[in-house]
């Protein structure tokens, strides 16, 4: 196991470094930089002297070395529309608002789509089980740039139940969470029921029903162990992109989150910033796919089994 995760480790380090190295290079391959409109207004030299500040005079080999030498100090560099706070800090602002309504949707998308799952393969080929996958397939059809604004619309505007947007009480991450959870919570919802129904033909349920186990002991003790496999492979991405934020939606509610960040570093053809973001959570993604590769190893004995336990 310790050979596994050590290995595993090293990949991920390696596949970071070739995010770092593919973004960075097509950063600098598009036209133009992030003092192009200045050039108009300001002096000749007064623009070099910017560009000189930042790096950008350099030769972009030494552009990368420079910047894997901040990387391995754990400097993302600084921010060139922000003069006052640099990459890391942005982040250090940006994160919690992200982690709070990311890890909020992902409880909710988590614990209703397992729920919805289990009920419908337990009422499988009945109207409960119907209902459910129809609820499941409209969550599933509507993205949540189009679900945000239906839900400011009708519960803010409209109905008066919630604060539009911002980010401030409990109450303000509410339109947010479900416009982020509804889509992931019918994924997972398909996956859990489809995952119930395989497991539910295995004969050691048969052999728990024999022994006169109840339905709620026999998907406790022995169905979702099994069928909750196939959902982590899922679920491991869903959490990092929920945790790092998801940049429309927290644009549509104001929410000062990472997402705020980084559609603006995009705009203003900040370089560090675009880095940095992608850099994070490109480190979040793989990381979080690292543990969930750990704990199939852990949950699955024929994984083990087959890998000889290395």
């Amino acid at each position: 196991m310790l050979h596994y995760a050590v290995k595993r480790g090293f990949l991920m380090i390696v596949t970071l470094w070739i995010i770092v190295t593919v973004t960075f290079v097509t950063m600098h391959l598009i036209p133009g930089d992030p003092f192009a409109s200045d050039a108009k207004m300001l002096p000749e030299e007064v623009v070099k002297n910017m560009r000189a500040e930042y790096n950008l005079d350099q030769p972009i080999t030494v552009q990368y070395l420079l910047y894997l030498k901040g990387l391995l100090q754990f400097d993302l560099g600084p921010s060139i529309q922000s003069k006052t706070r640099d990459v890391n800090t942005l982040i250090a602002e940006g994160f919690p608002a992200s982690a709070i309504l990311g890890i909020q949707s992902f409880i909710v998308a988590l614990a209703g789509g397992i729920t919805l799952g289990i009920v419908a393969a337990l009422y499988h080929n009945r109207t409960l089980d119907f209902m459910s996958m129809f609820a499941a397939i409209i969550g599933i059809s509507v993205p949540s740039f189009i679900l945000a604004p239906l839900l400011i619309k009708y519960m803010a505007v409209k109905w008066e139940l919630l604060p539009v947007a911002a980010w401030g009480s409990w109450e303000h991450s509410i339109l947010p969470t479900l416009a982020l959870a509804i889509g992931p919570l019918a994924i997972i919802a398909r996956f859990v029921r489809a995952s119930m129904l395989e497991v539910w033909q295995q004969e050691y349920i048969s052999t728990a029903e024999a022994k006169g186990l109840g339905t709620f002991s026999i998907v406790v003790r022995h169905g979702m162990r099994n069928a909750m496999l196939p959902v982590l492979t899922f679920v491991g991405p869903l959490f990092a992109n929920l945790l790092t934020g998801t940049f429309v939606v927290e644009k549509i509610f104001a929410i000062p989150g990472l997402g705020k960040y980084f559609v603006e570093s995009i705009f203003n053809r900040d370089y560090p910033v675009i880095l940095g973001m992608t850099v994070f959570y490109s480190f979040v993604l793989i990381f979080t796919l690292y543990i969930i590769d750990l704990l199939y190893r852990v949950i699955d004995p024929r994984i083990r089994l087959t890998s000889g336990g290395k």
